[in-house]
């Protein structure tokens, strides 16, 4: 049996020979109102919501085998597929996981860590990311003990050839470095994915006033992300496409920061206040407008299978009229194998 056979029929409650059938006819060429017209006996009589629901997982999960497979393709050939980081890959359910686990090897453009990478700060970033201070290394006057420490690691790093003009330039780079691993960490994405779906808010207000457009009740709009309706979405995304409303994601920072700071902050640090500035930068510079683009866009998506669903509802009943009042209409469907159809 076919792996994708397999999760269809466990995830739409379907026979496994039936989804079988339907994945060959889809294979074949054929339309699913034809399947669901002509070939209920293969398919255990599904109507076209369910088949064109079972076709669009099909091919999500075909994209995201391949995909999956040009990921594992372009890590191995850096040199950097562990054994574990496979694991992850293979075991990896959405393209949103497999972006996140493939983030830290995709070629960037070049960005401040980028920038503070060629200037030879990443050892000085993952020797404060280990947050434990050599034994050996004699404070340099600041206002703080951790400051001191971390401005005589930065040190030895300062070149004026390479741009690196002091220990602060340093300490500001192993920052930008230190932002961009923490942007980069799947797990930690994951986690923050997850408190924008039970925590997160939209919000729109009135880009211009307008006492008489048609979006005046979003114009101080406020919804839990978790209970949006498909309407309300449709209609801010319209509202802001049309200049009358600013649309926004919004999440409670210092929860956001606290979860990203329970990841990377180790037991006794060294160095805590320096790395949850850096984690406070990730978060407001990289994560947090990636995040808000991803989660209105798969806000989107939802409202409008939603929408789709509703005015095939609406349309139902519309359909069935009597086409002429007071008048009985017959239809006459002649075949061969199956017999002719009178209704």
């Amino acid at each position: 049996m076919d792996k994708h056979t397999a999760i269809l029929a466990k995830e739409l409650g379907l026979k496994a020979a039936h989804v079988d059938n339907v994945i060959t006819l889809i294979d074949g060429g054929n339309t699913i109102p034809f399947i669901a017209r002509y070939r209920k006996e293969l398919t255990g009589a599904m109507d076209d919501q369910v088949l064109r629901q079972l076709s669009d997982r099909l091919t999500y999960l075909r994209n995201l085998d391949k995909r999956r497979e040009e990921i594992s393709t372009s890590i191995e050939n850096q040199g950097k597929l562990t054994e574990e980081l496979a694991a992850a890959i293979e075991a990896a359910v959405t393209l949103a996981e497999l972006e996140d686990l493939y983030r830290p090897y995709k070629q960037k453009r070049r960005t401040r860590a980028t920038i503070a990478r060629e200037k030879g700060l990443a050892p000085l970033a993952d020797l404060i990311l280990a947050q434990d201070a050599p034994k050996n290394v004699a404070a340099a006057e600041a206002e703080t003990k951790e400051l001191g420490i971390l401005l005589a690691l930065a040190a030895p790093y300062v070149d004026a050839e390479k741009g690196v003009e002091s220990a602060e330039d340093a300490l500001a780079g192993a920052s930008d470095i230190i932002a961009e691993t923490i942007s980069d960490d799947a797990a930690i994405r994951k986690d923050l994915r997850e408190l924008i779906g039970k925590e997160g808010f939209i919000t729109s207000k009135a880009a211009k006033e307008d006492e008489d457009s048609v979006y005046r009740l979003y114009y101080e709009f406020k919804g839990a992300v978790s209970k949006l309706q498909s309407h309300q979405i449709l209609a801010m995304n319209r509202g802001e496409r049309e200049e009358f409303l600013k649309v926004e994601l919004s999440l409670s920072r210092d929860l956001a920061v606290k979860t990203i700071c329970d990841a990377v902050l180790k037991l006794g640090s060294d160095f805590p206040a320096f790395v949850t500035a850096a984690a406070e930068d990730a978060y407001d510079r990289l994560i947090f407008p990636s995040l808000e683009r991803e989660t209105r866009s798969d806000l989107t998506d939802t409202a409008n299978e939603q929408a789709i669903r509703m005015f095939g509802l609406n349309l139902e009943p519309l359909l069935m009229q009597p086409p002429v009042k007071n008048k009985v209409t017959m239809g006459f469907d002649p075949a061969y194998r199956t017999g002719c159809k009178i209704a």
